[in-house]
């Protein structure tokens, strides 16, 4: 009898308890919600905010007016499911197995004659061990939702839904829209043939589309601590976009070039040592109308996700998470953007392809409109968002980039892969104002001083023998201790067909 009574007290207590959390879920203390905004090669000068002058991202540039701004914003990766990868759990690239797209280039042209080494092998998909952000606020209470992109798993089984989140409108294996006139999808527009997202009327946007779901999501979970991951596909080929948005950035572009200026460099000065032929040119000014229109939609829908936000009251509750996955997509597949005046982009190690936008908007507007230039990666997003919200934390590889003391550190890339871009494998450290870059196609260990030289267009290597050799021991220990695998020979390596002397 006393077991009995001791038990029901206990029960009597907990719920009470609950019922008081219930009750006071309106107190600023219990709600804090998280949004989480990804947005496909995004490059870093494609937002206003970060110097774009013909792309219009208004809403972009209020959030960032609200939040921190980190004008060193880094992906992990150059390219994409690496990069998600690590946003999703706090690790390198390395330490969870995916350091290329997925299913990769390796895998779908084999080894090359030109290129001296073997693409590494690499997991298809982020294994369902790695504890996701999802997972991780799940298990806390939060109502889980994701949206658009994820490009983490060839089966389903490694799809949103399996990796913490609750609803999944979009997510599946693919890693852009697919546009195929013989199956009936159209890509960007309905019907878009995707597993889990039904199709909308005829004509819909697939960008509109996914804010709704959002918006939709919102509204049945005002309640509630929730976690959003909207995830564009935008602003990924294929090029399709609105055609009145299309048109005003035609007339726009008349401004720009007066129709007189060639906005391609067929020559660029990144190509000379890096490949032979013509396959790749360089955009050197913003100006594709339907690149442009593709960006503007982007905006206007995170601005309508922001706005039901304040609209039901949440909007000073709700942790803002805004980046990119990989530089914009500059030196092929129709090089619709610039990355000027940073380097290369998409594909390639240098800042072209790893800088992207990185903006942050804490609970109640805290340092609002301020700028960092502390180098921040996307290795930090799982810790900053966990420590925020004031859940149980993990071991990741980041750390809570919105703590008052951030102590120095070191960055760090590994992409022991050839691009479809142009790019070469290698590896990178970050220190200070320092970045090297091991090329693995040549072997040179290049030196840039970032502060003085952003574009990286001066190799201080031979100038500075001392700090290269000490960074690139730094960077043998990381790799040493990150799963960091080097590459194998080609053995079918022609060496007339290389650029390697």
């Amino acid at each position: 009898m006393k077991r009995y009574l001791t038990i029901l007290i206990v029960i009597c207590f907990c719920s009470c308890k609950n019922n008081e959390k219930k009750e006071n879920l309106e107190t600023e203390e219990d709600i804090k919600n998280v949004l989480l905004i990804v947005v496909d090669d995004l490059g870093w000068a494609d937002v206003g905010v970060y110097g774009s002058s013909f792309y219009e991202t208004p809403n972009i540039d209020a959030l960032a007016k609200e939040g921190i701004l980190f004008s060193n914003g880094y992906a992990s990766c150059p390219v994409c499911s690496p990069s998600r990868a690590s946003i999703q759990t706090g690790l390198y690239p390395t330490n969870v197995d995916v350091t290329d797209w997925i299913p990769g280039r390796g895998r779908n042209k084999g080894a090359e004659p030109e290129n001296r080494w073997l693409a590494n092998e690499f997991a298809s998909e982020l294994a369902l061990p790695y504890e996701t952000i999802a997972e991780s606020l799940k298990k806390n209470g939060y109502k889980t939702f994701f949206a658009g992109k994820w490009h983490l798993g060839e089966n389903e089984d490694h799809w949103p839904e399996n990796q913490g989140f609750e609803i999944n409108k979009g997510g599946f294996n693919m890693g852009r829209p697919d546009r195929n006139k013989k199956k009936g999808i159209n890509g960007y527009f309905s019907p878009y043939g995707n597993p889990r997202l039904e199709d909308g009327p005829e004509g819909e946007y697939l960008t509109d589309r996914l804010a709704n779901e959002t918006i939709a999501f919102l509204e049945d979970n005002k309640d509630a601590n929730f976690f959003i991951n909207l995830s564009f596909y935008q602003v990924h080929t294929p090029l399709q976009a609105k055609e009145e948005a299309i048109e005003k950035y035609r007339k726009k572009r008349k401004t720009v070039l007066k129709d007189t200026l060639n906005e391609l460099d067929f020559d660029p000065r990144w190509k000379e040592g890096h490949f032979k032929g013509n396959s790749f040119k360089e955009r050197f000014v913003q100006a594709h109308p339907t690149y442009a229109a593709m960006v503007e939609s982007m905006d206007e829908n995170v601005g309508r996700v922001l706005k039901k936000l304040k609209e039901l009251g949440l909007y000073d509750n709700t942790l803002i998470v805004f980046t990119s996955d990989n530089g914009g997509l500059s030196t092929s597949e129709g090089s619709p953007t610039s990355n000027l005046p940073l380097r290369a982009g998409k594909g390639w190690l240098y800042e072209g392809g790893i800088r992207v936008p990185f903006i942050i908007k804490d609970f109640n507007q805290k340092a609002a409109g301020s700028k960092s230039i502390i180098p921040v990666s996307g290795i930090d997003i799982f810790p900053t968002i966990v420590d925020a919200v004031g859940i149980r934390k993990i071991s990741t590889d980041g750390r809570n980039i919105l703590q008052q003391e951030v102590p120095e550190r070191s960055l760090f890339w590994h992409y022991p892969h050839y691009s479809n871009q142009g790019g070469h494998p290698g590896s990178v450290i970050r220190k200070g104002n320092y970045k090297l870059i091991h090329d693995f196609e040549t072997g040179k260990k290049m030196l840039f001083n970032l502060d003085d030289d952003l574009g990286e267009t001066r190799d201080l290597s031979k100038e500075e023998p001392e700090l290269v050799q000490g960074l690139y021991k730094e960077l043998q220990a990381w790799r040493g201790k990150n799963n960091a695998t080097m590459m194998r020979p080609n053995p079918g390596w022609d060496k007339k067909e290389s650029i390697v002397e």
